[in-house]
């Protein structure tokens, strides 16, 4: 519910380093592989404290993992992705989740601001990218809404200038959601049309649905934690 300071952010990774037994003395190899700067908010509406803390995780004499094995997922906050590219230099993911802006608008806000067009632009302009270092593009898959072969195809056709690779993440569930998951069937068309393609487009496996912990669920738990404690306060 409010930005994160550098140290609480690099205190998440001493604290997942600390629980694989990897600090203060490691007890094997690293064992976190990968960092990815996702599901709390938009990281680059909190730019100055996420690049503080990614420094001191890159730095050799800090906890020294590559900026290559460091993914910053953005909901396409077009003006700071060039200078996230250019002072990071960590791999970029793009919440996409729509080929239209009509239906972007609706579920991604902020494209009324920074419409796909602009999005795309900043994504072939970004720092670096290229065949071996591609932009991963989410797609969360909701039935009935961006999930149909002409989907697929459209979305071939914003992405064939771009090194890119799909993820496509099936719809985490809450109480009172608006939208379904697309079926398995619907999934598998829509990967395959887009491997077909030439486009790497792999399904997230679902984790932490038990505990409403899964993407896209974080927000709706602390909202419903908010509406518990306005009830309570108003008793």
């Amino acid at each position: 519910m409010r930005n994160l300071s550098p140290a609480e952010i690099v205190g998440q990774v001493m604290a997942a380093r600390d629980d694989l037994g990897e600090w203060p003395t490691p007890m094997s190899e690293r064992q976190i592989s990968n960092l990815v700067m996702m599901g709390m908010g938009e990281p680059l509406y909190n730019y100055d404290n996420v690049a503080k803390a990614l420094k001191i995780v890159m730095d050799h004499e800090g906890i020294s993992i590559s900026k290559r094995k460091i993914t910053l997922s953005t909901a396409g906050v077009v003006p700071m992705m060039a200078r996230c590219g250019e002072e990071l230099d960590v791999n970029l993911a793009v919440s996409l989740h729509a080929v239209t802006d009509e239906l972007r608008d609706q579920i991604v806000p902020l494209n009324k601001k920074y419409p796909i067009a602009e999005l795309l632009a900043a994504c072939r302009a970004y720092p670096g990218v290229h065949n071996a270092r591609r932009i991963t593009f989410e797609y969360v898959m909701l039935k009935g809404v961006n999930d149909t072969p002409a989907d697929a195809r459209e979305l071939i056709r914003l992405l064939k200038p771009i090194p890119a690779k799909i993820n496509l993440i099936p719809f985490n569930p809450w109480p009172g959601a608006p939208f379904d998951c697309s079926t398995p069937e619907a999934i598998e068309t829509f990967s395959d049309m887009l491997f077909a393609a030439g486009l790497s487009a792999p399904v997230r496996t679902p984790r932490g649905r038990d505990i409403m912990a899964a993407c896209g669920q974080l927000k709706s738990a602390s909202e419903r934690k908010k509406k518990v404690e306005r009830e309570a306060a108003s008793v």
